[in-house]
């Protein structure tokens, strides 16, 4: 047998690598996906050899998540609960994708990864070796083989395999960095700083705000302060300056797809300046109808995604929604960065639907007395319906 494994270089994929060896005779190929997590992915690689794969790819993919699934949330304006912005739910079925263009390029039998039987990563995977290759048998040790952490610690210090010690359980990409387990998972305990390492503590960012603007063209974020970036700069850019403001910290309770609840803490300054100004733009340049659609929209393309349905037809659907109104969504945003929030202060785009001429206090040139009309026949039934009610009373 041969297994494609989803490989991070941390306990859990390395114990399960050597256990897959030992338990199943498999050969195992293990495929590491560089989504923007700080690793040395040399010191990964080698470690795979020296634990027994046969083989082991490393696969820079972080243009393409920025391009492929990163662009797609802003223009979503994907918040989780209006909260989280997906970043670990977002790069999930990417990297189920390369593990599967690997087993499929290496004649794998199986695809294996690392993820519980408790959270919602096992399903991201689960649904996407399903819908990419139905034909790969699925392996998911510490879910099917009852692996415990205690366990694993035991079996990698018998086994020769470098264990850190590791209170905290963390998944980072370029988007987002999450934080769970430990202290952590009292409800009640504020987060130590000592898991916080992209953002600074609201109290402690800069006294003076710093201003900021963003440039989008058809929904997508371009440029900051003028000057045209690459994707994956713009957002690595990004991160370091809204997080020196503070900027970016969630603390929350989810409910998790099988039912469970958790709290997870989340560090994702970039995502929360750049949905927050794009939303706002969004509020600028299209009818008061498409946005209120659109924000239907948003919201269950956000649960389609956390629930690790990428492969459901309906987001597709929605994503072509989300492409045709996007156009118009081009232009800039200033923002104010400043202990711990993003305002946005100022807006422009050639597709502005704000008419100063009409608007103004100042002007004449709206005609008053249409609007006597216009209420009288907007809230005629709700009047009406009132007043037969209080009659019945």
């Amino acid at each position: 047998m041969r297994v494609a494994l989803a490989y991070s270089g941390g306990l859990d994929t390395s114990v399960i690598l050597k256990l897959l060896q030992e338990r199943l005779g498999a050969e195992v190929v293990t495929v590491t996906v560089n989504v923007g997590q700080p690793e040395d992915f040399n010191a990964i690689e080698a470690k795979a050899y020296k634990l027994g794969a046969i083989k082991h790819y490393t696969i820079d993919a972080r243009r393409e998540f920025v391009e492929g699934y990163v662009f797609k949330a802003i223009k979503a304006n994907a918040l989780y609960d209006n909260l989280y912005p997906l970043s670990t739910a977002l790069a999930r079925p990417l990297i189920a994708g390369k593990v599967v263009e690997v087993a499929l390029k290496e004649g794998a039998d199986a695809v294996a990864h690392g993820c519980t039987g408790k959270g919602n990563d096992q399903i991201r995977f689960d649904l996407a070796f399903k819908s990419l290759a139905p034909h790969l048998k699925i392996i998911a040790p510490v879910r099917e083989w009852g692996l415990t952490r205690d366990w694993e610690v035991e079996y990698a210090l018998k086994h020769g395999i470098p264990v850190k010690s590791k209170v905290y359980s963390i998944d980072e990409n370029l988007w987002g960095r999450s934080i769970e387990a430990g202290v952590l998972e009292d409800p009640m305990v504020e987060p130590p700083e000592e898991v916080f390492e992209w953002t600074v503590p609201p109290s402690r960012a800069p006294d003076k705000p710093e201003y900021i603007e963003i440039g989008f063209e058809a929904g997508v974020p371009t440029s900051v302060n003028g000057e045209a970036m690459d994707p994956v700069e713009l957002i690595t850019y990004l991160n370091k300056l809204a997080g020196a403001h503070g900027v970016g910290r969630v603390d929350m309770i989810e409910n998790r797809v099988i039912g469970l609840k958790s709290r997870e803490v989340y560090e994702v300054p970039a995502a929360m300046t750049l949905i927050t100004a794009h939303r706002d733009l969004e509020r600028l340049v299209l009818t008061k109808r498409a946005y209120d659609f659109k924000e239907i929209v948003d919201m269950e393309w956000a649960k389609l995604v956390y629930q690790g349905l990428w492969f459901e037809p309906l987001r597709e659907a929605l994503d072509a929604f989300i492409d045709s109104v996007e156009p118009p969504v081009t232009g800039t945003v200033r923002v104010k960065l400043y202990k711990g929030g993003v305002y946005v202060v100022g807006r422009s785009s050639p597709y502005s639907l704000y008419d100063h001429e009409l608007i103004s206090y100042f002007k004449g040139s709206f005609d008053q007395r249409l609007s006597i009309g216009f209420i009288e026949l907007y809230g005629l039934q709700a009047v009406k319906a009132y007043r037969k009610k209080a009659g019945l009373a």
